[in-house]
């Protein structure tokens, strides 16, 4: 049974950081791309971050320059590292698995899916 469990969210000031995480277990870490998605409420959700198989990057253009993707492919563990937190990223963030060997931003390649962590930035 595939797991994706997210942690690491929290409150903070405008400015301020978070690093989430997302354990894996029950596939084959290394062979999947890696995807953080997050969800405003009254928001459609939308990509954030992706990490290739071959550790490619891509960014949504909201986030470039401030958010920081990794994958750690020996503890089946993705991050992502978030700095100058602004009120417009206040979301759930939810970590997703795709087969696929392209960094995509695509939520529908996305197969497996964590419950989410909310992060709240306030001003």
């Amino acid at each position: 049974q595939v797991q994706l469990v997210e942690s690491g969210g929290g409150s903070v000031q405008t400015g301020g950081s978070l690093r989430l995480s997302c354990a894996a277990s029950g596939l084959a870490f290394s062979s999947y791309t890696m995807g953080w998605f997050r969800e405003a409420p009254g928001k459609e959700r939308e990509s954030v971050a992706a990490i290739s198989v071959t550790t490619d990057t891509n960014y949504a253009d909201a986030v470039k320059d401030r958010f920081t993707i990794s994958r750690n492919n020996a503890k089946n563990t993705l991050y992502l590292q978030m700095n100058s937190l602004k009120p417009e990223d206040t979301a759930v963030y939810y970590c997703a698995a795709a087969r696929w060997s392209i960094a995509t931003m695509n939520s529908a390649t996305y197969t497996y899916w964590g419950q989410g962590t909310q992060v709240t930035v306030s001003s």
